[in-house]
């Protein structure tokens, strides 16, 4: 054989055919739909006989439903960096909730993030200081698609920091609403507080400005997205819906609301399942349009939550049979509904009870793009295509979960966790710990710390070590902490 065809079959093997190229599949869109403070019970397709919610349990039918699905934290701005870096909120740093500028009294933004550590004589820990944003140095979904052809735009509640670390900061193309609130000044356009006593609550929200009074919020997210979906039709592009609803202020559409009147039910209670057809409505509307531009066979569409439901005995929400509510370290804390529509990889109406946390989002939607995940930095999350793909039943390559929120919120004070296999201990940093096995007590009625001393420290130490790895902060023993006397 001659150079020269040595050269030309070389090519061959190299280069693809004209004809190859012209009939390559169009890349994968993905839409990320992300509700605040849902809890695990309140769609009809995880087993509720008064939310009403269609159009999302259609993505349980033709998809996968997750039964063992996990926020990253019990509370907002940790679950959010965590879904978009893949990484766990102690690795990030963002460990509690972000404190909006208009909630810092005059401290406004300052040149770096705080790195003392917070407290008092009253408390017997100092506690790690929570940012005010989440680094630039962190990799975004955005940030990792960039480059690879795809269009990126954010709708909705952001809360990872001030103006210079909002979407557009972070990667995104187009930001439609995301900004450092963690919930809106009002449900109805234009979105403000006219008589706020900050001129970013008079405003309204930022990069969503009034334009049809009255108009609920939800429902302008919904055709925000739609306008989107539309433009890009022929381009591959990711795109997070994610709804300031169902957070509070817990604010509904009169004549909705009037549907879920009924005995043994609040005010209150109707007015969040109203704002939870909200977001069914907005799913409807994507779904919709998906199909309507025939581009529903190649687009991944992921639904999940920030945190469990806010249940304050029943009001707003009720996360029965799961233990307490958002803020807490029990499963109505962390646990959360978790959807994947996916044709031809996700097994219509497969069901899952795999564990699976917020982490995982990021690899998942990276594997599925073509994208290579970031080499210089750890991502704790695992790519979920291969399980989809088995409808459910292979088991990925992990057996635990790790949460840590080294802050106070609630009595007995700053918390972390580990799930292992079907093992949860709650460490507190200055009360007694808490085991349960969830394989048998899902509502965390039985604390068996004091029966299996063992299998206490045995998790205690492996999330000790978790904790080390990821350079997690942790609480400190409090030098000026005095005893109150009895």
């Amino acid at each position: 054989m001659n150079r020269f065809l040595l050269l030309t079959v070389a090519l061959a093997v190299v280069l693809p055919s004209p004809g190859l190229a012209q009939t390559q599949a169009p890349k994968l869109n993905f839409v990320l739909i992300f509700v605040d403070d849902l809890g695990w019970m309140d769609l009809s397709c995880q087993g509720s006989d008064y939310y009403k919610t269609p159009n999302v349990d259609r993505l349980a039918a033709e998809g996968t439903r997750f039964t063992n699905a996990y926020a990253a934290c019990a509370v907002c701005s940790p679950t959010r960096a965590a879904v978009q870096t893949g990484r766990y909120p102690g690795r990030v740093g963002v460990t509690d909730w972000i404190r909006s500028l208009f909630q810092r009294g005059n401290i406004g933004t300052p040149d770096k993030n705080p790195t003392e550590y917070v407290g008092g004589k009253n408390l017997r820990l100092l506690c790690p200081p929570n940012p005010y944003w989440m680094e630039h140095e962190e990799v975004t979904i955005a940030e990792a698609l960039h480059g690879h052809g795809y269009k990126s735009a954010y709708i909705g509640k952001w809360h990872l920091g001030d103006e210079a670390w909002y979407p557009p900061g972070q990667g995104y193309d187009v930001n439609k609403g995301g900004c450092d609130y963690g919930q809106p000044p009002s449900y109805f356009d234009p979105f403000n507080q006219p008589n706020g006593k900050h001129p970013m609550i008079r405003a309204g929200i930022p990069g969503l400005p009034g334009r049809k009074p009255g108009q609920y919020l939800t429902h302008r997210e919904a055709e925000e997205a739609v306008e989107l979906i539309t433009a890009w039709k022929d381009e591959p592009f990711f795109i997070q819906v994610s709804h300031y609803a169902v957070h509070t202020p817990i604010q509904a559409i009169a004549e909705v609301a009037a549907k879920y009147e009924r005995a043994g039910k609040s005010a209150q209670n109707a007015k969040y399942a109203a704002m939870v057809e909200s977001f069914d409505d907005s799913t409807r509307d994507i779904l919709n349009t998906l199909e309507e531009l025939k581009i529903d066979d190649r687009t991944v569409v992921i639904f999940t939550s920030d945190n469990g439901g806010l249940d304050g005995n029943g009001n707003p929400t009720d996360n029965a049979p799961l233990r307490s509510g958002k803020g807490y370290p029990y499963e109505g804390g962390v646990r959360v509904p978790f959807l994947v529509k996916w044709p031809g990889v996700a097994k219509p109406g497969s069901v899952s009870d795999e564990p699976v946390c917020s982490i995982d989002i990021f690899p998942t939607i990276m594997e599925g793009a073509g994208v290579a995940l970031p080499n210089d930095r750890v991502i704790d999350g695992l790519s979920l295509v291969d399980h989809l793909k088995s409808g459910g039943t292979d088991k990925l390559d992990r057996d635990e979960l790790i949460w840590h929120f080294p802050h106070y919120r609630h009595p007995p004070g700053p918390y972390s966790i580990i799930r292992k296999g079907d093992w949860k201990l709650i460490h507190y940093y200055q009360d007694q710990p808490q085991l349960f096995n969830l394989a048998d007590d899902l509502s965390e009625a039985n604390d068996l710390a004091s029966q299996l001393p063992d299998k206490v420290k045995q998790l205690e130490d492996r999330l000790m070590i978790r904790l080390k790895d990821m350079g997690a902060l942790l609480p400190r023993p409090n030098p000026e902490f005095v005893e109150k006397s009895q």
